[in-house]
């Protein structure tokens, strides 16, 4: 039988801030175990929390970038639970009065997977958001068997909890709003938004039912996902063993799972508690927050989102839609497109060779756009070159690779080295009436119609040529001479 999925996600961003959320520890990845800790990250008694402005302000701008509202005074709740990642037994977090409430999240298109993009049910759907709060992080845990290893660096970490309504509908549909959340928190630069190092995380809450106006079925929450492709997997598997168990008439209870990625299989780690169950009351030692003055600062800062940044690059620099979204899905690579933009080049030149080849030498070595060791300025020259008839564009790939590795060097530079220099104009045309002279057949061939052996006789010019002239300047001067 056929059922409805709803499918709701739970993300963890961690918040880019120099300090934890309540005290003055640095906030770090990969450093040694347990160096990054004070009093009221450990939770010692009489250890009071102090309020990290900068998480607060860019939870704000977040929900900004999100349109989403906020209430006028939001205040902090205590969320009690035992566990050993949170000394305290209790989390500093929000609940009825979060910063950020409502909202919703674009599905950019190219977010999706490669394999499900034409096949898309809603383009242009926008998720819808139930609320942002911001909380404190809790320990790192490294499971050994019969032991626990906690590292407490990450411990009071600005955290926040990014809520969607239950308004998806496929494993592909959860895909495209990480990938496209991802790039909007990284966009306004308020979170790194890496899941490889935890700064992103998400949990899963899925149900089945079998009609529309059926209520929501009995929802599983998937935890343990550490990757978008493991959190698609995920969600398919658990589709199946839902729809399978609904099949044979066994009702789902409310619950949560751990994902295993090698297995590719779900397991049940315990029922799931309820709200109640937390005993959540408003903390004592932090004081309820105006958010007001705070919106009007954070509001200026406002960049442009992923899908504004696509259009004006499609209006502005005359890009195809796909060159405009990949330029835009990464905050550096936009800012190097148009860095390395003239007014001379047009724009789609730059987004083709930024796209073709200097992206695919970042993605051989294993590096991102920021550490790009080709300045956009150095780039632009290379394309002057191009666009001025030095160099064919064969012979362009030629001295980016040398660039590349000696980016301190001029582009003209590498080109005379590599002997690319445009022949002067008499020499070249004797040139080419020295080759026309010297293969008669292929000139008669080419006037008839077979305009193949032009680059036959360019070849022939090139081989003759004491250096190494622009081969589309020899094949316009060959089709002057003969067509």
């Amino acid at each position: 039988m056929s059922y409805l999925v709803t499918i709701g996600l739970e993300v963890h961003a961690q918040v880019k801030t120099a300090t934890k959320m309540f005290c003055a520890c640095r906030t770090s990845f990969g450093d040694e175990p347990n160096t990054h800790t004070c009093p009221v990250c450990l939770g010692l008694p009489g250890a009071l929390p102090v309020l990290n402005r900068e998480a607060v302000e860019k939870t704000l701008l977040t929900g900004l970038m999100l349109d989403c509202g906020s209430p006028d005074i939001s205040k902090w709740d205590r969320k009690n639970y035992f566990y050993p990642d949170m000394p305290k037994n209790y989390q500093t977090t929000q609940m009825d009065l979060p910063l950020c409430i409502g909202g919703g999240v674009p599905l950019y298109e190219h977010c999706y997977p490669t394999d499900h993009r034409k096949n898309i049910k809603t383009p242009g759907k926008v998720v819808k958001m139930n609320r942002i709060h911001l909380e404190e992080d809790v320990a790192k845990s490294t499971h050994l068997g019969n032991s626990s290893l906690i590292d407490f660096n990450r411990a009071g970490t600005p955290l926040m909890e990014i809520v969607s309504e239950p308004d998806l509908e496929s494993a592909e549909e959860a895909f495209a709003y990480l990938r496209s959340l991802q790039m909007i928190l990284q966009q306004g630069e308020v979170s790194d938004a890496d899941m490889e190092k935890g700064n992103l995380r998400c949990d899963v809450n899925i149900s089945l039912r079998k009609n529309e106006s059926d209520p929501l079925g009995q929802k599983v929450e998937l935890k343990n996902l550490n990757s978008i492709s493991a959190i698609r997997r995920a969600i398919h598997f658990e589709i199946d063993r839902q729809t399978e168990e609904l099949d044979r008439g066994q009702a789902q209870i409310q619950s949560t799972r751990r994902w295993d990625d090698e297995r590719g299989e779900t397991q049940l780690m315990r029922t799931k508690e309820d709200a109640h169950d937390y005993r959540y009351f408003t903390c004592p030692d932090l004081l309820p927050i105006e958010t007001a003055p705070l919106l009007a600062k954070v509001r200026p800062l406002v960049p442009e989102l992923p899908h504004q940044l696509a259009e004006r690059f499609e209006r502005d620099f005359g890009v195809t839609t796909y060159d405009a979204s990949v330029l835009s899905s990464d905050k550096y690579l936009a800012v190097y497109f148009e860095a390395a933009t003239d007014a001379a080049i047009p724009g789609k030149k730059v987004a083709n060779f930024i796209i073709n080849n200097l992206l695919g030498t970042l993605n051989e070595q294993g590096i991102g756009i920021s550490d790009c060791p080709v300045s956009p300025e150095k780039l632009r020259g290379l394309l002057l070159l191009v666009e001025n008839g030095t160099l064919a564009a064969n012979q362009a790939k030629e001295v980016f690779e040398v660039l590349y590795n000696a980016p301190e060097k001029d582009p003209k530079a590498i080109a005379d080295e590599l002997g690319f220099k445009p022949a002067e104009a008499g020499e070249l045309e004797d040139l080419v009436d020295q080759v026309i002279a010297n293969n008669p057949s292929e000139v008669e061939a080419v006037k008839a119609g077979n305009e193949k052996l032009l680059n036959f006789l360019t070849g022939q010019v090139m081989k003759a040529s004491a250096t190494k002239p622009n081969p589309k300047q020899v094949t316009e001067l060959l089709r002057a001479r003969l067509l």
